[in-house]
């Protein structure tokens, strides 16, 4: 990391060798402003990366939070079942996943067909590339990240306090905003955290289900080490990525302080 925050300040050589003098032309160009004004291509990026970041983690709370208080409320002997359940994605490697979710997603899959009979897409068209098969893609591979925090604090939801918000006339809604959400806050601030910052930088579900038309972070650094020969360039983006890792954990150590103000 020390070498890569060395290497972000030095100059590319016309052969994509790295030369003195150290300057912030890389940053420069990170934030928009090159050699022929402000190009906002690089700012976009990290939008839309930030976007696909927040999308991800939206998509795991809203599926991860019902299924971690599901698993959470099981007899114990069907806990570690369920939770081996959750983590079996894992056991294969992301790539494999990634071409099983183009051929469940093919035309000729039954979800294609289904959709097809539903009037979601046409008959006989694939249901990738497009957004929904990233989300779809992003959804399961990052959920387990999601749901283990989760479970570890709803295991520990102390119902007596559910119990006297209902008591005191508390409805369904405000009795899970006061009573439920306080009490499994770190783990959800937990789970956010190891969602939203890898799935940042994710990129080979983007291009393998988004038919490699977008440019996320993650496939700009391997450009920039890889055919582009920038590694000052790379680096700075690297760097950039790494202060937003840490900007995250900052949070997620501040939430998870105030684990006992319920």
């Amino acid at each position: 990391l020390l070498a890569i925050v060395v290497i972000s300040f030095l100059t590319r050589g016309a052969y994509g060798e790295l030369e003195r003098p150290l300057t912030l032309e890389t940053y420069k160009r990170l934030i928009g402003f090159g050699l022929f004004g402000f190009d906002s291509l690089y700012p976009l990026i990290f939008f839309r990366s930030l976007a696909l970041g927040a999308l991800t983690t939206l998509l795991c709370v809203l599926a991860g939070f019902p299924l971690a208080f599901f698993i959470a409320n099981l007899p114990p002997r069907f806990k570690t079942a369920a939770l081996t359940l959750v983590v079996i994605p894992f056991w294969t490697n992301l790539l494999i996943r990634t071409y099983a979710w183009q051929i469940l997603l093919a035309p000729q899959s039954w979800l294609a067909k289904l959709s097809a009979a539903l009037g979601l897409v046409a008959p006989g068209a694939a249901l990738y590339p497009g957004l929904f098969a990233v989300a779809i893609g992003m959804l399961c591979d990052f959920l387990p990240y999601m749901v283990l925090p989760l479970y570890a604090s709803m295991e520990k939801l102390d119902w007596s306090v559910v119990e006297a918000a209902m008591d005191l006339g508390a409805n369904r809604r405000q009795t899970f905003r006061h009573a439920v959400v306080p009490q499994v806050r770190p783990g959800l601030v937990a789970g956010a955290v190891l969602v939203f910052l890898p799935a940042t930088g994710q990129f080979v579900i983007p291009d393998l289900l988004g038919g490699a038309k977008t440019a996320l972070l993650g496939n700009v650094i391997q450009q920039q080490f890889g055919p582009g020969r920038d590694w000052p360039f790379g680096s700075a983006i690297a760097v950039a990525a790494l202060a937003l890792v840490l900007i995250g954990l900052r949070v997620q150590s501040r939430f998870a302080g105030r684990k006992g103000e319920v």
